[in-house]
């Protein structure tokens, strides 16, 4: 039948082209029909997108299946993107009775150089494999002789499992001479038949009828269902109920709750007794469905909801409620009801990412090579409800990385916004967050995590461009000389790094004789004994490289130094030796500090292992000499005529190394007649027999450090000592301004002097420090006196103790606790102040005072404050102590002439009242 025209695929749209160049997205739709044979091709997606061979150098283009929501059911070819039936599908299995039965799943096809995300709609075609069935094969109905012409009886409907033109198109029913059907159309589409009367009936005459009802669909060639109608006709019955309305409709939300009144139906019998008696419920042809969700009260009518209901699941219910009377013969009269489900928002949307690549759930892979809007993964939102309730906003947090980007209708993509870097950022965590757009509004949250995946990015690079180590010669073989590390900061093979001698030369031969570097840790090891007199460095090129592909590599530069050491012992070159030993002609008449022979010598090794030194082992040390730097050997003295005429000397050279090797020459001077040659060198007498003493630098320093503390020591104590005279000339000095031991204080108690000893410890001449004594204080350089005078003589201050109240007595003296400055007279000793002599002052007293000696006389400067005013208020009418500083012995104050009370703002000033 499809041969031809279907052959298993119809391609119904064209690609729509809606993403980025790097992200495209692009929705493909096809058709298949139910039932088809597994391996019937549905599509090439390579072929149907127009994908080019390659625009980018001929890179392959590999299809993935992102959302694997039944791999059976339709399957893809990952090479070239080829969809096939991967079992028979069962429509009305998948779909049940949705009109447009939709396979969709989402496809990758990636390269190298970019992703493409490919959403793909297949439609699953009906066709007419399920005939039309009513619920009973066989059903009786009741109808009462005096039924009036056209009165409609509802009868089964039939279900059939097909759609569209599949599904029942039409009702029959047998041929009779009182019925007919008439076809309707429910609310949700559903069709059905309803039995009219069409003549009266006359139980006489006929008490049944026995009729047979067809359903047809619209397939080709069409099925049919049948059931038989059994109607039997009642005795005469004068009334029948009669409900309201014949209709209702009635809006009820999904979330109303169990027991939700629904409708108050009401119908009416005029009939007395039980024939007027109504009782309601539900029509025969009711399905299950219906009773297990409402309920009808058999006496009130009332129709309520039984169980919850959702939009979701079922929009419209459509149902038939009858009301009879009890009497015999009961007519039956009909209310049909219609009850539409209103949608709320009672769906919280739903989240579902599909990653391109991943291992473990909840976490998306992409390289870190990926460039910029590389899709990542699929984010699908869904809400059940309907309208606003079902739009879904998705928005994505986490990082600036990635965004959303939509695809279509509600999914979206996470594409990457910028190159990313796993050695900086190896993973994200982002949030996904969807909203409907309900009132209030539903949210839900979803963590997901993308982790990068390694790219052979980063090359070893070494801990430093040059190594510079050594190793002391005459090492042995296999010695260690030193590790170089190589750090990878990519993952996996990509990071492990492996180490290579540069395959260079060295004195003719490979530089790998000489040394071997472990390739695995870096370590470097002398593979022979080296001699700093033949080798003195050796430089070497290190490489590190990676496990990747292609790999990467860094390199070193190791410079190796062979330390010298003292292992030669000095040769001497001249005089020339035979067997050890040399002859060397000696004039009998040579001068003292003539210079016979000069040994020479040298050393092979270097540095402090090279510096020689001469000597004589054995011989005559009166006679002959050597210098110890330059090897010369000279007479000391003039040669007696009793000397052999061989004189035998033992040479030696030693090195400074340590420990020092030495060689010996044995020296056989053969005395002859004669002088010197006149060109010989002769040294002065008593001059230049020995070298000059050379001074050690490490004993200069120590000389010069051990000099330096002593000073720093004597330093130290002449301060300290000065510290201590000091101290001691201050506290002298301190106790004679005090004034003896037991000089008594002098206060004055309003109207007599009280006399006390300045032993007495509750009396102190120091500021207690509890107040900011500035001036005029026990401890101030500057004393408001200089002293008063006893008899012409000036009496030495006490410490400015004359002004003190009683507070001090308990507090110490503090600036809080002193009453104002003020200039003490030197004149003859007068009587006590009255009270009438402070009531004449203003705000600004005068006390009587001695005008001649105003140069023992220093102004206070004391801060006006409200304290101090109000003492000065109080003093007119209370009487207050005054401590008055005397000389060793009591003497009356003499009169004073002048005192000034500055205005205090402070209320510090403590008054003390007798």
């Amino acid at each position: 039948m499809r041969e031809t025209g279907w052959n298993g695929l119809v391609v119904l749209l064209s690609l729509l082209l809606s993403l980025s160049a790097v992200t495209q997205g692009k929705t493909v739709k096809y058709q298949t029909f139910e039932e088809d044979a597994p391996g019937t091709v549905i599509g090439n997606l390579a072929k149907d997108i127009s994908s080019a061979p390659s625009s980018s150098g001929g890179s392959r283009t590999n299809f993935r299946m992102m959302k694997q929501f039944n791999s059976s059911f339709i399957r893809l070819r990952e090479s070239d993107g080829q969809l096939t039936i991967g079992e028979r599908i069962d429509r009305e299995r998948v779909c049940k009775h949705t009109l447009h039965c939709l396979i969709a799943f989402d496809v990758v096809s990636f390269s190298k150089e970019q992703f493409k995300l490919i959403h793909v709609e297949v439609e699953v075609k009906d066709i007419n494999d399920n005939s039309p069935e009513f619920p009973r094969k066989e059903s009786s109905l009741e109808i009462s002789e005096n039924t009036a012409v056209g009165t409609r009886i509802p009868l089964d409907f039939a279900v059939d499992e097909d759609v569209g033109v599949n599904y029942i198109q039409s009702y029959q029913i047998s041929v009779n001479s009182h019925f007919s059907i008439d076809v309707l159309s429910r609310a949700d589409g559903v069709k059905y038949a309803e039995l009219v009367l069409m003549k009266e009936l006359d139980r006489e005459t006929q008490a049944s009828y026995a009729l047979e009802l067809v359903a047809m669909d619209g397939g080709n060639p069409s099925r049919t269902g049948t059931t038989r109608i059994n109607v039997k006709v009642k005795d005469y019955n004068d009334n029948s109920p009669v409900f309201d309305r014949n209709s209702f409709s009635v809006d009820l939300p999904e979330d109303a709750p169990v027991g939700s009144l629904l409708l108050d139906l009401n119908a009416e019998d005029p009939d007395e007794g039980l024939n007027g008696e109504v009782v309601y419920g539900f029509g025969n042809q009711v399905p299950p469905e219906i009773r297990q969700l409402f309920r009808v009260d058999r006496k009130t009518g009332r129709l309520t909801l039984e169980s919850p209901i959702d939009f979701e699941s079922k929009t419209t219910y459509e149902f038939d409620v009858q009301a009879t009377d009890l009497g015999p013969n009961p007519s039956p009269a009909i209310c049909k009801i219609v009850v539409q489900v209103q949608d709320v928002n009672d769906n919280a949307p739903e989240i579902s990412i599909t990653p391109m690549t991943s291992i473990t759930a909840g976490i998306a892979y992409i390289t870190e090579a990926a460039a910029r809007e590389s899709f990542v993964a699929l984010v699908s939102t869904s809400d059940r409800d309907s309208g606003a309730n079902g739009q879904v906003l998705c928005t994505l947090y986490g990082h600036d990385h990635f965004r959303l980007q939509q695809a279509y209708e509600d999914s979206f993509m996470i594409v990457s916004t910028s190159p990313l870097d796993r050695e900086k950022i190896p993973e994200y965590n982002l949030t996904v967050v969807a909203e409907d757009l309900g009132s209030p509004p539903f949210r839900t949250i979803t963590q997901y995590t993308i982790r990068l995946t390694d790219e052979n990015d980063n090359a070893p690079v070494f801990s430093k461009p040059v190594y510079e180590v050594s190793v002391v010669e005459n090492n042995a073989p296999g010695a260690y000389i030193t590790t170089v590390v190589a750090r990878d900061m990519d993952m996996g093979s990509n990071g492990k790094v492996s180490y290579k001698l540069a395959d260079t030369y060295f004195m003719g031969s490979p530089i790998s004789t000489f040394v071997s570097l472990d390739p695995a840790s870096g370590s470097l090891y002398a593979l022979r004994s080296f001699n700093y007199e033949v080798v003195k460095q050796l430089e070497l090129r290190i490489t590190a490289s990676d496990g990747g592909s292609p790999p990467l590599s860094g390199s070193a530069n190791v410079y190796l130094r062979i330390l010298d050491q003292n292992d030669n012992a000095p040769v001497i070159s001249q005089p020339a030796l035979n067997n050890g030993s040399a002859e060397v002609l000696l004039p009998r008449d040579a001068p003292a500090g003539y210079v016979i022979t000069r040994v020479e010598a040298r050393d092979a090794d270097e540095g402090v292992n090279s510096d020689l030194s001469y000597g004589l082992a054995t011989g005559e040390p009166s006679v002959l000499s050597v210098n110890k730097a330059t090897g010369e050997i000279y007479l000391n003295q003039v040669l007696s005529h009793d000397v052999d005429e061989t004189l035998s000397v033992t040479v030696t050279v030693s090195d400074n190394g340590r420990p020092a090797l030495t060689s010996t020459a044995t020296l056989h001077f053969l005395i002859i007649a004669g002088s010197p040659p006149s060109d010989r060198t002769v040294f002065p007498a008593g001059g230049g027999d020995e070298p000059h003493a050379h001074w050690d630098l490490s004993v200069v320093i120590i000389v010069v450090l051990a000099g330096s503390c002593t000073l720093l020591l004597l330093a130290i104590i002449l301060i300290a000592t000065t510290c201590n005279r000091r101290k001691q000339d201050k506290g002298g000095e301190d106790s004679d301004s005090y004034g003896e031991k037991g000089t008594p204080i002098t206060i004055w108690k309003g109207n007599s002097y009280t006399t006390i000893s300045a032993r007495d410890p509750a009396f102190s001449g120091k500021d207690s420090g509890k107040g900011d004594s500035d001036f005029n204080d026990s401890d101030s350089d500057v004393s408001g006196d200089t002293g008063l005078k006893k008899d012409g003589a000036v009496v030495p201050p006490m410490g400015g103790l004359w002004a003190c109240t009683s507070e001090c007595k308990v507090l110490g003296h503090s600036d809080r606790c002193w009453s104002p400055s003020a200039a003490r007279a030197n004149a003859a000793p007068s009587p006590a102040p009255t009270l009438s002599s402070f009531n004449s002052l203003s705000k600004t007293a005068s006390l009587p005072r001695d005008p001649h000696r105003r140069d023992n006389y220093y102004q206070a400067h004391i801060p006006k404050t409200v304290g101090l005013q109000s003492v000065y208020e109080k003093v007119l009418h209370r009487e207050y102590d005054y401590v008055l500083v005397t000389p060793p012995r009591p003497v009356r104050v003499q009169e004073i002439s002048d005192i000034t009370i500055p205005k205090n703002e402070s209320s510090g000033f403590y008054k003390s009242h007798k």
